[in-house]
């Protein structure tokens, strides 16, 4: 064999030594080297997740659903002219306090009093004229029992009193006609209320129906107006045919004041709307010091079945998952999902209708990273939660 023959299969021999030798070094370190690394991943310990838990107990709560609500007035009414002419009087002042009856606006009332004269007149000369036709016909009968006078001349005779009935009876129909008009003249509050600023002014033209000239409410009682959906219906049904307690009904003002009187559920609208699948629900309160003003913005605190000594959980220990709410109960050294019934939220706490019992422990921090079964190293566990008080 010659000698570069030789040199070359040598060179072929440590090409592969070496390439082997790269591929085997990796794994003797692994053999060697990687017992402890299996034995941390494998370690029960590093795999539980870090949480911080609580111990469930029950406090004495007031839950309440709150809505927004618009103040209403249980009666309003726009004013507006319905006879012509010019306003020739205003007799209140601007948001004045009003009773019924009180005289409101005046527009002037010569024609109006001249066509009740006029209307008068017309129903005297009717009468006048139905009084000579009515003797005619007495006398026209007398002759016609002595056969002095033709029968044809007693039937006019009749037919002229029919005729002078009917135009006493269209003189009359004129003569009120005319005092409707004379006492439309003159606008009268229809209830008792307060009326808004005037929209027209002493001297202003006016024709049936137009211009607007105010509108006026009534301000106690005073209603409250919310809405709720459709699945919300039977309660409030049975809280307007049942016993309502006095602290059922109460609103706050948008700065967070209470007001001081309760209210009363008074109606339940005909209908659910067909697109929103809503209905409307008026709550009537006093109002005596005016402070409900219509067109209000408030809103409506309504309690409900979350009274009492009740269970109640940070809401942030609470998750939700295709609709169903559930909380993480530890057990041993892992946690299980339990499904729960939420009532009110306030405070950052949530009441639980149904799904928990005082005592047990839940996950408070480190939900994100657990599942169902997973193992948990568990922290300091939290006594309880912040006071719940009245829930809002």
């Amino acid at each position: 064999m010659s000698t570069d023959k030789k040199e070359k299969i040598f060179n072929m021999k440590n090409k592969y030594t070496w390439l082997f030798s790269a591929i085997l070094t990796p794994v003797i370190l692994t053999s060697c080297g990687g017992d402890d690394a299996g034995q941390q991943q494998m370690n029960p310990a590093a795999m539980a997740v870090a949480v911080n838990t609580m111990q469930v107990k029950e406090e004495g709560v007031t839950g309440k659903d709150t809505y927004p609500a618009t103040v209403v007035p249980l009666q309003e009414v726009e004013l507006r002219p319905q006879v012509s002419g010019y306003i020739t009087d205003i007799f209140v002042r601007d948001g004045q306090r009003v009773t019924k009856g009180q005289k409101l606006y005046e527009i002037d009332q010569n024609k109006y009093q001249a066509g009740i004269q006029s209307a008068q007149a017309s129903l005297q000369s009717a009468k006048a004229n139905l009084a000579r036709a009515e003797k005619d016909l007495e006398r026209y009968e007398r002759l016609a029992e002595r056969d002095a006078i033709a029968r044809q001349q007693v039937d006019y005779a009749r037919t002229e009193v029919q005729t002078a009935r009917a135009q006493v009876a269209s003189a009359q129909a004129q003569v009120r006609s005319a005092s409707t008009d004379l006492s439309y003249s003159v606008i009268n509050a229809p209830f008792s209320g307060t009326i808004g600023i005037s929209q027209a002014r002493v001297g202003a033209q006016v024709s049936p129906g137009q211009p607007l000239l105010n509108t006026i409410s009534s301000s106690d009682p005073i209603a409250v107006d919310f809405v709720i959906n459709e699945s919300e219906i039977g309660r409030f049904s049975n809280l307007q045919q049942g016993k309502q307690p006095d602290s059922l009904f109460t609103i706050r003002f948008n700065n967070g004041e209470q007001y001081k009187h309760n209210g009363k559920l008074i109606a339940i609208d005909r209908a659910i709307g067909r697109q929103s699948g809503t209905t409307t629900v008026r709550v009537q309160f006093p109002n005596p010091d005016e402070r409900l003003i219509p067109g209000m913005t408030v809103s409506l605190d309504v309690l409900n079945q979350d009274i009492g000594e009740q269970v109640v959980i940070p809401y942030k220990s609470v998750t939700e998952q295709l609709g169903e709410y559930y909380v993480y109960v530890v057990q041993g050294d892992s946690v299980v999902q339990q499904n729960v019934q939420l009532g009110t939220r306030f405070n950052g706490n949530i009441v639980v209708r149904e799904g928990l019992e005082e005592g047990q422990q839940i996950v408070t921090e480190g939900i994100q990273r657990l599942r169902q079964g997973a193992k948990v190293q568990i922290g300091e566990p939290q006594q309880g939660q912040p006071g719940a008080g009245a829930a809002k």
